[in-house]
């Protein structure tokens, strides 16, 4: 037999958890047509010898809905083995939007994803090619990917289309809910994964307003899903908040027997040790017959932010007024002494959660005017100037224009906790919000951190078992049917890595988005070659395909390319 690619001689973990082997992988047409051994001749071979061969990456929890329209290599993922993302969780998204909507989307999205206005519309730009959500992914698929992509519908756009901007402040009339049920069961007829949702504090858009969703009673989110539930299609992704958590997915899972996938169960999100309170809540609820599952992260949640755009405090009731506020209206509130006295009992309630004593476990992570004070703790710079830790902060961002940068672990942060989701069979590895807050934080590269912090340097999970929560495990919790595994007959989504080295550089900051925005990024170390569909797209660190021709990846409707 011939084959368009041989990759020989390597260490085969096919994705089921099943032990290693060492052997061959021959793909023809873009599938895989031998497994194990390969007997003919390739048009290219990879010489894998010392190499991991795996299935490429799913990841399930991204946010490149906008990304996509410019960015058609959808980096960093790839770099990183990812072959197959899944974008629109939390309940956001481009479509569908009216015209008349699209800055408001767009400033949106700018709040809740960490990215400027004018990068967001430079991007995207003035002529969208779609308005509905079946024509969003017509765009998608004419315009081409380098990997596989997978969308949910969001709730925020989908209740802005209806309602406009009345949708992030009341609740919605039976007529409204109608209208918003026919847009979603459109949606999942043309390809959608499932219905994605959020009541999170943290999501708060343009003008200091709730996003929609945020909005919306139990009762709009039950008839929604109802529309998977006629149709036996689709999961929902929900992003919990007060109003959406484990008695309402018992409710939906219940009543519409689909399955509710939930971001994030965190160490720490509800004080010390609340993550197995969490996971035991979640355990029974499974073992009753409901498949909920939460999505785990195996990367600390740490933001770099500035107070310009202070998103990491934006679910504090005291920012509220910051949130409303225009960038001379932000320097105002941050010099008034009421506001700091406010700050000040926020951060030493014993009911602020994660930000109880904030002020100390801040890093400064950028000072222009004094570079001397850079990775410095706040607290440390605010005892040899004898002022409080908030003070020294707001002075510090006020003294440079806002410009002065701050990195803080809010969450996820105790290893032993984070080790103890990880091994539990009953989550799934999710969080990356690659494509979003791109300013703030980057754990896009989720994936070699998980194989060389977690396996090669802690010993916390086998191989095998990283590897199947980082590709069948995911695809089976959203769906996706085609993807995953390496199997005779199964599309040739592949990564080659080196065990040995593979791993995620610390971030660095480039300026390489539309209107010369500014992201983080993490380089891959370890990964010798990324394949989609039989292509090869990524080698030796560096794209193997030309970003404007013709690319390999396939728009996944329904969870599978049509």
């Amino acid at each position: 037999m011939n084959y368009d690619l041989a990759i020989a001689n390597g260490t085969i973990v096919d994705g089921t958890g099943a032990p290693r082997f060492v052997g061959d992988l021959g793909i023809r047409d873009g599938k895989i047509a031998a497994l194990g051994s390969v007997d003919g001749s390739a048009t290219q071979t990879i010489d894998a010898k010392g190499r991991v061969v795996a299935p490429g990456f799913v990841d399930i929890h991204t946010h490149y809905d906008a990304q996509v329209l410019w960015d058609r290599m959808l980096s960093i993922s790839p770099w990183h083995g990812v072959t197959t993302v899944v974008m629109g969780n939390c309940g956001f998204g481009v479509a569908p939007t009216r015209p008349a909507h699209r800055e408001l989307i767009l400033r949106t999205l700018e709040k809740v994803e960490g990215m400027s206005f004018e990068a967001l519309e430079a991007g995207v730009g003035h002529d969208w090619p779609f308005e509905t959500f079946p024509q969003y992914l017509d765009a998608l698929e004419r315009g081409g990917m380098a990997i596989n992509v997978a969308a949910f519908v969001g709730h925020t756009p989908v209740r802005l289309y209806v309602m406009g901007e009345e949708s992030t402040q009341r609740a919605a009339t039976p007529d409204e809910i109608a209208r918003m049920r026919a847009i979603v069961r459109e949606a999942i007829e043309a390809g959608a994964v499932g219905f994605a949702t959020s009541k999170a504090p943290t999501h708060v858009g343009y003008a200091g307003n709730p996003v929609p969703s945020r909005a919306a009673e139990l009762d709009e989110v039950k008839a929604i899903v109802s529309e998977l539930a006629s149709l036996d299609r689709g999961v929902v992704q929900a992003t919990v908040g007060p109003g959406l958590f484990f008695d309402q997915f018992a409710e939906l899972a219940r009543e519409f027997r689909r399955p509710v996938t939930w971001t994030a169960l965190l160490a720490g999100m509800m004080g010390a040790g609340s993550h197995r309170m969490l996971l035991n809540r979640s355990i029974e609820l499974i073992e009753e017959g409901l498949r909920i599952i939460p999505q785990v992260s195996c990367r600390p949640l740490l933001f770099d932010f500035n107070f310009e755009e202070p998103f990491a405090f934006e679910s504090l009731p005291v920012f509220r007024p910051v949130s409303q506020a225009d960038r001379e209206g932000k320097k105002r509130i941050y010099a008034d002494p009421s506001f700091r006295q406010a700050l000040k009992d926020t951060f030493a309630s014993s009911m602020a959660g994660p930000f109880a004593a904030a002020a100390n476990r801040i890093r400064i992570s950028s000072s222009p005017q004094d570079p001397t004070l850079e990775e410095r703790t706040v607290e440390e710079v605010a005892r040899t100037r004898g002022v409080d830790p908030v003070d020294c902060i707001l002075d510090l961002a006020l003294a440079t224009d806002l410009k002065a940068r701050f990195r803080m672990a809010i969450l996820n942060d105790n290893e032993d906790d984070v080790a103890e989701l990880l091994t539990d069979r009953h989550t799934v590895l999710g969080l990356s919000d690659a494509g979003a807050h791109a300013s703030q934080l980057c754990d896009a590269c989720f994936s070699t951190h998980l194989l060389g912090h977690w396996v090669r340097e802690r010993g916390t999970l086998s191989l095998e078992r990283a590897v199947e929560m980082l590709t069948t495990r995911p695809a089976e919790v959203l769906g996706i049917r085609d993807r995953g595994r390496l199997a005779v007959g199964m599309p040739a989504d592949v990564v080659v890595f080196n065990p040995d080295t593979v791993g995620a550089s610390k971030l660095r900051r480039v300026s390489d988005q539309p209107a010369s925005a500014s992201r983080f990024v993490a380089d891959a170390s370890g990964i010798d070659a990324v394949i989609v569909n039989g292509t090869v797209i990524r080698r030796d660190g560096t794209d193997a395909v030309d970003p404007h021709g013709r690319l390999p990846g396939r728009l996944l409707r329904g969870g599978a390319a049509k």
